[in-house]
């Protein structure tokens, strides 16, 4: 199982190399095989299936390895958490080595880090300030005049790395392993989230860690959204076991990787109240978590010399438009609509008021969850994160296939039905899959037609099949006896303690309700 899967990564690697853009400066770029491969269709396309068979394989062994944690007994339970962990390690190593696949952002990483070392802030200039220079080679056309919206946290790892290197592709290894720091923040933090809710961690583990989504987004695609994820899982843990403040400053500094990472602050707000907390509690609880994570992400960018810039740039994913925003989809049918009957309205005009109230809806109920969501619980605090999460990407103005990665953590380590949770493994099977449909091709028409051909083969392969229709069911349908956590504090209102001082009957202060303890085991 795990050798296969490495060969399978292996495989991404070798035909991410041709299908994927390259600095033309890199020493790959002087083999003339590789530059015939690339240069044919007839190579782009093997290369394509080449990526497509790897991906297939590991889809394969992920489904396998789902299943064989899921139904483990015995000492094979004791070590499922264990083989999935060394699965992320085999199944990753292949992949560090390789330039970024399925998108160009990784290469836009490498120039702002080289922007703030210049001391051009990546916040004013565009990397196409870098003409002539390596960094700026491989970077996608559409984003060379355009800044980041990115926090200080990447920003200053690029800088450091510019200052040893102005090899771009050394720079984006150097910013693949810190994104694997954020799937071993994963790795530490799911299976913690997964006792709190009941779920079998290691099977959580498995369906965040090592699957196509993750290994073909995530760490092949490098992007900043996996270190921001997994500090946005470890606030939550750190909430809980090192007290609020710990979760708000971690929170502060995954939102300043990404702004939407400071959206897990209103779980750590919500699982370090005590159950029932008032209304003035929560707010004043708000506040001090708020605070905390503002001024770790303001203090940051001082520390840094990089400054709040991003600020003004938060609008910049929202200049494309993405066939997985719901927003966008639904405001180019109304303006399309609108140009048929002949409204004469300018162009866009119901995007943009599509998006806007998306923004609004999202902000509501982000609101709504932090003041009415039941406090002091920390299964019904993960699913609020799962919420607060899923609905901002749903409603998003700009979705792409990595953003996904924001919301799976969490929906892993809740409770869900047979059918949600087999079409988390779809989801999670398929949009790996497709990872190197999104961007990579160009408008390759005759690569567009193979690997939706492949693609069609793979997936009822994989998904449809009466032997993984069966796999499937057993991955669901396996039962899992919880280790019972810390039982939930209900703090008593002052005036039952007061009526029960009253009565002469002695009490705590404050005074505290635990529900019988239910025995569990692994």
């Amino acid at each position: 199982m795990l050798t296969r899967g490495f060969v399978g990564s292996v495989l991404v690697l070798l035909g991410g190399l041709v299908v994927s853009t390259l600095p033309s400066s890199t020493w790959l770029m002087s083999h003339d095989t590789l530059i015939d491969l690339r240069g044919a269709e007839v190579g782009r396309m093997v290369g394509l299936a080449v990526v497509l068979l790897g991906l297939g394989i590991l889809a394969a062994e992920w489904l396998s390895l789902c299943r064989h944690v899921a139904v483990a007994e015995g000492e094979e339970r004791a070590d499922a958490l264990g083989l999935v962990r060394h699965a992320a390690v085999v199944w990753s190593a292949p992949l560090v080595l390789a330039p970024p696949l399925f998108s160009r952002d990784g290469w836009s990483y490498a120039a702002q880090g080289m922007l703030a070392h210049v001391g051009l802030s990546p916040y004013d200039y565009g990397p196409g300030v870098l003409s002539g220079l390596p960094a700026a080679e491989a970077v996608d056309p559409r984003w060379m005049s355009t800044v980041t919206p990115y926090g200080p946290v990447p920003l200053a790892i690029g800088e450091v790395g510019a200052g040893i290197t102005g090899n771009p592709w050394v720079l984006v290894i150097g910013h693949r392993v810190v994104a694997l720091v954020g799937l071993a923040l994963l790795a530490w933090a799911v299976p913690r989230l997964a006792e709190w809710s009941g779920v079998n961690p290691a099977l959580a583990s498995a369906v965040v860690l090592v699957s196509p989504l993750m290994l073909a987004n995530g760490v092949g695609g490098l992007h900043n959204d996996l270190l921001m994820v997994g500090l946005m899982a470890a606030a939550l843990v750190a909430a809980v076991e090192r007290g609020w403040a710990a979760g708000a400053m971690l929170g502060g500094l995954a939102a300043a990787v990404k702004l939407p990472g400071g959206l897990v602050c209103v779980g750590v707000v919500l699982v370090s109240l005590p159950l029932a907390a008032p209304l003035g509690a929560r707010v004043r609880r708000l506040g001090s978590v708020g605070t905390v994570s503002v001024g770790v992400l303001l203090g940051l960018g001082v520390v840094t010399g990089l400054g709040s810039g991003w600020v003004h740039a938060l609008g910049v994913p929202a200049t494309v438009n993405t066939p997985l925003s719901a927003t966008t989809l639904l405001g180019g049918l109304l303006d399309w609509l609108a140009s048929l009957l002949g409204l004469g309205l300018a162009p866009a005009t119901f995007l943009g008021i599509v998006r806007q109230v998306g923004t609004v809806a999202t902000v509501g109920v982000v609101v709504a969850v932090a003041l009415r969501w039941r406090t002091g619980d920390r299964a019904r605090a993960l699913q609020a994160v799962t919420a607060v999460v899923g609905v901002t990407v749903l409603l998003g103005p700009v979705v792409h296939l990595w953003y996904l990665l924001w919301v799976v953590p969490f929906l892993a380590t809740i409770r869900l039905s047979r059918v949600a949770a087999a079409g988390l493994l779809a989801v999670s099977t398929v949009f790996g899959l497709v990872a190197p449909m999104d961007s990579s091709l160009h408008d390759a028409y005759y690569a567009i037609v193979l690997g939706s051909m492949l693609l069609a083969m793979l997936v009822p392969l994989l998904l449809l099949t009466r032997r993984a229709r069966t796999r499937i069911e057993r991955i669901v349908g396996a039962e899992w006896i919880p280790v019972q956590p810390d039982p939930p504090v209900l703090i008593e209102p002052e005036s039952v303690v007061q009526a029960r001082a009253g009565a002469m009957v002695p009490a705590t202060s404050p005074s505290v309700i635990r529900p019988p303890s239910v025995p569990g085991a692994l």
